[in-house]
């Protein structure tokens, strides 16, 4: 039966299952009393729900506290082993593959590093269907207990009726790839185990969001910044995040040819794979064997000697250069979605670092509109190179929370299905 506003009392135990589940797992332990005006409900309603959680095994007893005066209050908390999930980082230089319980602890982990051939589908294809029975078989997880598989991905993500995600990447040389239905074709996955792929962007944003440097924040960006560039907005109207295609932004007409064929986009001076291309042209030197991670390490040694010796000043020539398109870059989105935070993430992000920061930060100022820049915060993410894998295990978490903990097929040996929702 559904009410004026068209929820049904079913809707209504969802929402009341999903309030208090996102309580206990963002503020708790909490014991009933607390869950009453964390979630707004009612104490019966809030005795109800918790004890359909504890029966489906998804909340457990933590330990008590001193009441005034009266019994002892048993403090609750969600069950870290109640559910688990994948998160799959498809990077520049390996596809990273994590299993996690329902707390984001992760309990297995496999690496596959990418050849010269790096984005060829069918490998990509391969080394994440064999990371994810790795994990499981380490873990000794059954794979019937999986939420789901979350992946994040380069390039724009659409989502058909037939194919399901279809990745558009038009710079790693992807045209409309059905990777989901690929990653289905012969998987030893039950088909009750959801994907959720998106761009790696998002993934990045949605972790720092929930445990990062973005908590708290209504309106922020999180740049990820390796090979290429890529940003996830979120904002109080989208606050699931965006993935915004900021690396193909023309930052100068009839500039430098990116890897998506267009002549001067940002990505083509400020992501890793140019900056050392320009740093090459300009005549420095990094192994041959070196991959984009080694040879950014050897680039920021010799333009910051951590011996305090002289600097390599072609090397420091190109990051001075570099730091001001990425600032000029952010000025865009300051200028366009007036955010209160702009993290920093990815692996080449973190590799440059604080040394990087301040000149990012002046340059984002001097390009932007002074209004909107007196109010954003520019700062480094803070969940390390396992952002992204941490974001796509956040994906069918986010969903699990949404429906309330309930699975979408036949629940297995504990009960759960995933949310959206960002909390605040």
């Amino acid at each position: 039966m559904a009410g004026r506003n068209g929820r049904t009392v079913r809707d209504l135990r969802r929402g009341n299952r999903t309030a208090v589940l996102q309580r206990l797992y963002f503020d708790g332990p909490l014991s009933r009393f607390e869950l009453g005006p964390a979630t707004g409900l009612s104490s019966g309603s809030v005795s109800n729900v918790v004890a359909e959680l504890i029966g489906d095994g998804l909340v457990e007893e933590a330990g008590s506290v001193d009441s005034d005066g009266g019994r002892p209050r048993i403090l609750l908390r969600v069950a870290p082993g109640s559910g688990h999930m994948i998160g799959v980082d498809v990077g520049e230089t390996r596809v990273r593959v994590g299993l996690f319980d329902l707390t984001l602890t992760e309990l297995a982990r496999a690496e596959r590093p990418l050849e010269q051939q790096r984005y060829e589908v069918d490998g990509i294809v391969r080394h994440v269907r064999d990371g994810v029975a790795e994990v499981l078989e380490g873990a000794g997880i059954g794979p019937g207990r999986l939420l789901g598989v979350g992946i994040g991905v380069p390039g724009i993500v659409e989502r058909t009726p037939d194919l399901g995600a279809v990745v558009h990447g038009q710079t790693i040389g992807w045209d409309a790839v059905p990777l989901e239905r690929l990653l289905r074709d012969g998987s030893e996955l039950p088909d009750s185990v959801p994907y959720f792929i998106d761009n790696g962007a998002r993934t990045l944003g949605q972790a720092e969001m929930w445990f990062g440097a973005g908590r708290g924040a209504g309106n922020a960006l999180v740049v990820l910044f390796g090979s290429g560039v890529g940003a996830c907005l979120v904002t109080p109207e989208v606050e699931h995040g965006r993935a915004v295609e900021w690396g193909h932004l023309t930052v100068r007409v009839r500039g430098r040819r990116c890897r998506c064929g267009a002549l001067g986009c940002l990505e083509a001076y400020a992501g890793a794979e140019s900056l050392l291309a320009r740093w090459i042209e300009a005549g420095g030197s990094v192994p041959r064997s070196a991959d984009e991670e080694t040879a950014l390490s050897v680039m920021l040694s010799g333009a910051y000697p951590a011996d305090g010796g002289p600097a390599d000043p072609v090397a420091l020539a190109v990051l001075e250069e570099t730091a001001e398109y990425v600032g000029a870059g952010l000025s865009d989105l300051i200028n366009l979605f007036q955010p209160e935070r702009i993290l920093i993430g990815g692996w080449a992000g973190l590799q440059l670092g604080t040394r990087f920061l301040p000149a990012v930060r002046r340059h984002a100022a001097s390009y932007s509109l002074r209004h909107p820049a007196e109010k954003v915060g520019i700062e480094l993410g803070r969940l390390g190179p396992d952002a992204v894998t941490v974001g796509a295990a956040i994906l069918p978490l986010a969903d699990f929370f949404a429906h309330g903990g309930r699975r979408p097929g036949p629940v297995p040996e504990s009960g759960g299905t995933p949310a959206r929702s960002v909390p605040r």
